[in-house]
């Protein structure tokens, strides 16, 4: 029989429960806001190129969430960044209301939500290449893990930038809207900058969390 100090470390508490349905949760929200963007967008083309990360990330950890689970910090990011992407691909990043408000009050040159965007560019996929790279080779408790980490996204988003510029290309004048560069010439900058940012700010605040998530799993996974 097992020790009384080891039955709680093997049966299931009364929190276990809320914790496995919340991805089920966040999916389903994902998936409504999905169909609910889709509906007269601003251009259908610009609404596919904003949010086909969503299109083939959802079914991708849907198939692999029984062998993979993630952690419950990861899935709430990752649904907030799929919102953040649902609507700029519904309005255009230049022309989303809430940046638009912003803009006007507080006397902005443009439309701040492109900003945003690429600041969750970096703030959430740093999480998602930390927690793979943790789990996935030799660097967990690494030193290197945090510069990796934000090397990684810094390399992803000056990918995103080349994949905007063959959009462009292709394009032609439709794919202003996907571009959303207001006039500033320097905008393929500011937006690496901003996923840069947002990289770092991701693993100062939140990598301690971070870690307790990801030792729950590594536990759960072993009982």
């Amino acid at each position: 029989m097992p020790a009384v100090d080891d039955i709680p470390r093997t049966l299931p508490t009364a929190t276990d429960a809320p914790r496995r349905h919340l991805p089920v949760l966040l999916a389903g929200l994902v998936a409504v806001a999905l169909a609910v963007s889709v509906r007269h967008p601003h251009d259908l083309t610009t609404w596919f190129l904003e949010t086909v990360w969503i299109l083939i990330g959802l079914p991708v950890l849907v198939l692999t969430w029984r062998r993979f689970p993630l952690t419950n910090l990861l899935c709430c990011l990752l649904a907030l960044h799929a919102l953040v992407l649902m609507v700029g691909g519904h309005y255009t990043y230049a022309q989303v209301p809430l940046g638009d408000w912003a803009r006007d009050t507080f006397g902005l040159d443009r439309n701040p939500y492109d900003r945003l965007g690429h600041l969750m560019q970096g703030f959430v996929p740093a999480l998602l290449v930390r927690e793979l790279l943790s789990r996935t080779s030799p660097l967990r408790g690494s030193r290197w893990l945090a510069p990796l980490t934000v090397c990684a996204c810094l390399a992803f988003s000056a990918l995103f930038e080349m994949f905007e510029w063959a959009a462009a290309v292709i394009g032609g004048a439709a794919a202003d809207d996907f571009l959303a560069t207001q006039g500033d010439v320097w905008d393929t900058q500011w937006d690496m900058f901003c996923a840069l940012i947002g990289a770092t700010l991701s693993l100062l605040l939140l990598s301690r969390v971070h870690d307790r998530q990801l030792a729950a799993v590594r536990a759960q996974s072993s009982v």
